[in-house]
């Protein structure tokens, strides 16, 4: 070999290095690395095992926290700028649940705070992607396990019960905080923790020795802790909101929300005066026409709820509101709910008893169930449910803008007393949502928000002597920005349908904007947004 024809080799073989050391500089910072990297995260995410429980000492937390900031500098180093949309939008998601974390572990810190952390057992499937507010990692979901029991559940149950007793005295040396409405609403949600118990106690008479036992000592355990709050709750004195600057850096990092606390509250009194004129407008349009009747047998009700259904599935498909899949019909019929005696029946049984579509046409969650699992997103970072709550803005928001949009679709045509109902709805969501923040500043306790809701609510349907009002404020003042979310996600939702109309002009249909949004995956709004115009 000539010394030309040696030096070409050594330039090719240089150059093919380089070109190798470029690739993988690209590997180790592109989009594969992201999804490295979260996968990772997750694992890390989840915490350590202390006497067969989730461990959330004050130790461990901290060196979570220290260890959390070195994934948030991994992160960092991963530059998205040249990357597609829909990638980008992906690395976002990744940063809004590290920030989720650090916000739970700087301020919100629920394991301390925050007594009803601890409920284990639950027996309902909510109707959000995963639980609404602060839960711990090894949560027993009862809806789950079909009974009567098989061997294998009965001992995989078991085990999942031998879970709450160490988590129960863990959680005794956890709670530190001092806020006091936290900590009464939470020994409350404990308490039902025990007739919980009870209750899977008579559905398992024929259990083994294995389940009958852990179920025992998990009510032991749970009746113990109850007892061990109740004495303390004298020296709980401290508020149990967050204040308005925690709550802006979590609206805006967590839940990506281009809002302040100070923006939502004049979004909230925007909506709340919009819902009570338009009640009254309505009520003026139908003042000859006769009242509106509610079921008034179990017979009855259940005959109205499946007509409800069968017309509003009709009306989706016919009008081209969105693509009506096979599975979204009997998604919908599964939860149509029941015959309540008038006495008993809180603010939604009074709405879905004098017009099913009313609470109905919010149950697009359940759409959203079927839809995540029958076509899961190809991205891995959105397939399954965001942590922290970060879709709270898309799910919410989604529910609670299909009720006025079908209003406006033209579905209460042959019923206008039932438009009546729909602006009740969206002055209930705007009341309690206002109530909320006032609390989250420190502004009211629990039971001020609980009364300024009963106040702002139309037709005393929001009454005080009911769960219902007591369990919506609790859960606002356990995961903030959560009780706003409804309506400041169908306000987000109104940009960008305003957005995509404008940006496609004549091609814009109803449908579409349907398909485009459902599939662009349960992540916030704003994200949404980005990916289907393609403007930040």
């Amino acid at each position: 070999m000539t010394r030309r024809h040696t030096w070409i080799a050594v330039l090719f073989v240089t150059l093919a290095l380089g070109g190798l050391l470029r690739a993988e500089r690209q590997a180790a910072t592109g989009y594969p690395a992201l999804v490295a990297l979260f996968d990772e995260w997750l694992a890390f995410e989840r915490p350590p095992i202390l006497d067969g429980a989730p461990d959330y000492t004050a130790g461990t937390m901290a060196r979570k926290h220290e260890t959390l900031k070195i994934f948030q500098g991994r992160l960092a180093a991963i530059d998205p700028a040249a990357w597609p949309v829909d990638q980008r939008v992906d690395y976002e998601l990744v940063r809004a649940q590290m920030n989720g974390l650090d916000f739970y572990i700087r301020v919100l810190q629920p394991w301390a705070r925050d007594p009803a952390f601890y409920q284990s057992v639950w027996t309902a499937q909510s109707d959000t992607p995963a639980h609404e507010g602060p839960t711990h990692h090894a949560v027993v979901e009862l809806w789950t396990y079909t009974f009567p029991l098989s061997q294998t559940d009965e001992a995989r149950l078991a085990a999942e019960l031998r879970t709450i007793p160490s988590l129960l005295k863990q959680a005794q040396r956890n709670l530190t905080g001092n806020a006091r409405d936290l900590w009464i609403t939470g020994t409350g949600t404990m308490q039902e923790q025990i007739a919980d118990l009870a209750g899977l106690a008579q559905r398992t008479p024929s259990a083994g020795p294995a389940l009958k036992g852990a179920i025992a000592d998990a009510s032991t355990a749970t009746t113990a802790f109850v007892a061990w709050l109740e004495s303390q709750a004298a020296s709980k004195t401290g508020p149990s909101g967050i204040g308005k600057e925690h709550y802006t850096w979590s609206l805006r990092n967590v839940h990506l929300v281009p809002m302040s606390w100070e923006d939502e509250v004049v979004l909230l009194t925007r909506e709340l005066n919009r819902a009570h004129a338009a009640l009254k407008l309505e009520e003026q349009r139908n003042r000859g026409l006769p009242a509106l009747t509610a079921a008034g047998s179990p017979e009855e009700y259940t005959r109205r709820a499946n007509a409800a259904a069968t017309k509003y599935m009709a009306f989706l498909k016919d009008k081209n509101v969105l693509t009506v899949q096979e599975y979204l019909d009997p998604a919908l019929r599964a939860h149509l709910g029941s015959y309540v005696p008038e006495a008993n029946r809180n603010f939604f049984g009074i709405a879905s008893h004098f017009e099913p579509i009313t609470l109905f046409t919010h149950f697009y969650h359940w759409f959203d169930h079927e839809w995540m699992k029958a076509a899961p997103h190809a991205s891995p970072i959105r397939r399954n449910a965001l942590l922290y709550n970060v879709w709270d803005s898309r799910s919410e928001g989604m529910a609670t803008a299909m009720e006025e949009i079908v209003l406006h679709a033209g579905y209460y045509d042959d019923n206008p007393r039932a438009r009546e109902i729909v602006w009740i709805m969206l002055a209930q969501r705007c009341a309690r949502g206002l109530a909320s923040l006032h609390a989250q500043a420190n502004e009211f306790d629990i039971k001020q928000a609980k009364a300024f809701q009963v106040e702002w609510t139309p037709r005393g349907w929001m009454r005080p002597d009911l769960d219902l009002l007591g369990f919506e404020q609790q859960l606002y003042l356990r995961q903030p920005g959560y009780g706003t979310s409804y309506v400041t996600g169908k306000a987000l939702l109104d940009g960008l349908i305003k957005a995509r109309a404008h940006q496609l002009g004549d091609r814009f249909t109803v449908r579409g904007f349907f398909d485009d949004l459902n599939g662009a995956g349960m992540m916030p709004v704003s994200l949404i947004r980005w990916q289907l115009t393609g403007q930040r």
